[in-house]
């Protein structure tokens, strides 16, 4: 089974080089959905003046070479208006529904996709910044793998540098169980400001403090056992959030700064005796090609400051060679703030200079917007504070358990097993139902409703076509069919799970979940109309009985996987 836009594309292309020549068949066919037909094709109008020739003859000569399953008319000024038999969706929809991918194409060569994605800073609390890169980049890597990709998961997490020399002193001064007890509960942002505040006026914390990030970089061994602590504990507390929200980092997926560390003096080095770095105002600078600032001057991506530390740029370079050199990528992914886009542009460029991003290979960066709160300014607390992670998730599946206080057929514990998953489901729904690079605001209220687009609706939709086949005494995953078509509201329902395939192949290419959310949601729209008007056990014979039953098998199994490329569980009841 093919994507019925895949298949037009191929056919019209076809048409394209018979009708005008084999230079033209790699022409883009502009496939667009269509109220006057299945799809139309555009690109008569794009072609006519190249070939000098009006566009309505164009077209009229692609349909007269075009080998489609279906009917084509040429409409108003040039338009190809394309519509299949009824006899090949259904055939489709048959193929479809036999295959265990459900048509979902494999990647061919696999490639090695490297993702970095979540990143909280080891000496901070997750808060609902952390939320859109954890999500989209967990929804990104499970699309990967389900391409048959090798996906490579890396947490670049913020665990080296100054800030742990106070932060290790700390620890010190109020014991190793109370801060191990403090760090594991969440409270990262009480714990640095009491840090902060004694390093700023306690002279003598202040002067600990700066020795101890000298025995540090020095990898001194009681140190790092006390660094180790640190993190460990942290680490305990992410893995808290990761758990609640079903993501599929683990500790193996630690990539933190702490890994390069060892790196940092020899990048810094090669790219000075290599001329590709030079030394400006007393730091070691890449100023790659295009990139200026005030009046015009060029703009220094930084790699050693002036007083001999590293940054961000650094770390970053040493980290972009070994993903490329040690894992082999194909692609690279950065989930990361859009806030950062100047920053990964010349990170980037820098690399390429170097050598170490060669053409061969992809670095996107998937830029994350803000998260906002109902007054359209980032999302805090009424004191003005960052909302905290796993507090935000907690009230997610209160407020769910809320919504299913009136279900009478549900007990506490299963109350609160679809209480979990419906408010993960809303949360990591409401994310990423909207373009990663945009702002969204959070409202709990539109994200937990039953109704429109949102996460609870399509896991109710998967519900609902359960209790079909429990009303029947049928198992889901039975065997039905074959599938014919008899009426407009089943036709639009197979249409519409035939692109499946495509809009899973698209989510990986172009990075973009909200896709794959759109496409869910009109499936269940779809599927909504075809319940209201084509019964299904009730059907007028049995043989569209069985069709219906297979439609609804096949539209519950691509709600449920779509619903698991985006990392969301649904229930079986609600």
């Amino acid at each position: 089974m093919t994507d019925p836009q895949l298949v037009l594309a191929e056919r019209v292309q076809q048409a394209l080089a018979t009708a005008f020549g084999a230079e033209y068949a790699a022409e883009d066919p502009l496939i667009r959905p269509s109220q006057f037909a299945d799809y139309q094709a555009n690109v008569a109008m794009s072609l006519a003046k190249r070939l000098r020739r009006g566009p309505r003859d164009v077209a009229q000569e692609i349909a007269a070479n075009l080998d489609l399953p279906g009917t084509v008319e040429v409409s108003g000024p040039g338009f190809l208006n394309l519509r299949f038999d009824d006899a090949w969706i259904a055939a489709e929809a048959g193929v479809m529904l036999a295959d265990e991918r459900l048509a979902v194409p494999r990647e061919l060569p696999a490639k090695t996709v490297v993702v970095d994605y979540s990143a909280p800073n080891a000496a901070k609390e997750m808060h609902v910044g952390h939320l859109r890169t954890t999500v989209v980049g967990d929804a990104l890597v499970r699309v990967q793998e389900h391409l048959g990709n090798r996906v490579v998961r890396q947490n670049h997490l913020g665990d080296w540098g100054t800030p742990f020399g106070m932060l290790v002193e700390h620890l010190l001064d109020i014991g190793e169980e109370a801060a191990v007890a403090q760090l594991e509960a969440g409270n990262g942002n009480d714990y640095y400001q009491a840090a902060r505040a004694k390093f700023d006026t306690d002279a003598e914390f202040n002067r600990r403090a700066r020795a101890r990030v000298v025995t540090l970089q020095a990898e001194d061994p009681e140190t790092m056992r006390l660094w180790r602590l640190f993190m460990d504990a942290t680490v305990r507390y992410f893995n808290k959030v990761y758990t609640q929200l079903g993501v599929t980092l683990t500790d193996d997926d630690i990539a933190g700064e702490s890994m390069y560390n060892h790196a940092l003096a020899q990048v810094c080095d090669e790219l000075q005796e290599r001329g590709i770095a030079e030394i400006s105002d007393g730091a070691l600078c890449v100023f790659p090609p295009g990139f200026t600032g005030r009046e015009s001057q060029p703009l220094p991506f930084m790699i050693r400051k002036s007083d001999g530390g590293y940054g961000y740029a650094t770390t970053d370079m040493a980290t972009i060679r070994y993903r490329v050199q040690d894992l082999k990528a194909d692609r690279l992914l950065y989930v990361i703030g859009a806030t950062q886009a100047l920053h990964m542009q010349m990170l980037f460029a820098s690399a390429k200079l170097a050598g170490w991003l060669p053409d061969h290979v992809s670095a996107e960066h998937v830029q994350i917007g803000s998260v906002l709160g109902s007054d359209g300014k980032m999302f805090k607390t009424r004191a003005g504070k960052s909302i905290k992670l796993l507090e935000l998730l907690d009230e997610a599946e209160t407020r769910a358990a809320a919504v299913l206080a009136d279900r009478p057929n549900l007990d506490e514990t299963a109350r609160g097993e679809i209480a979990h998953m419906v408010g993960m489901g809303a949360v990591k729904y409401a994310d990423l139902s909207v373009s990663h690079d945009s702002e969204y605001v959070f409202d709990f209220d539109r994200m937990l409703a039953l109704t429109g687009n949102t996460g609870p609706y399509l896991q109710y939709a998967t519900t609902r076509i359960r209790s079909i086949f429990r009303g029947g005494a049928h198992d889901p995953a039975g065997s039905y069919g074959p599938i014919v078509i008899t009426h407009p509201a089943e036709r639009a329902l197979a249409l519409q799970l035939l692109g499946f395939g495509g809009v899973v192949t698209e989510v990986g290419e172009r990075n973009e979940p909200h896709r794959l959310c759109g496409y869910l949601f009109d499936l269940a729209s779809a599927f909504t109309t075809f319940y209201e008007n084509c019964p299904v056990l009730k059907a007028d014979s049995e043989e569209n009985r069985q069709s219906r039953l297979a439609l609804s098998q096949l539209t519950l199994r691509v709600l449920l996987q779509g619903l698991d490329l985006l990392g969301i569980t649904a229930p079986e009841r609600m």
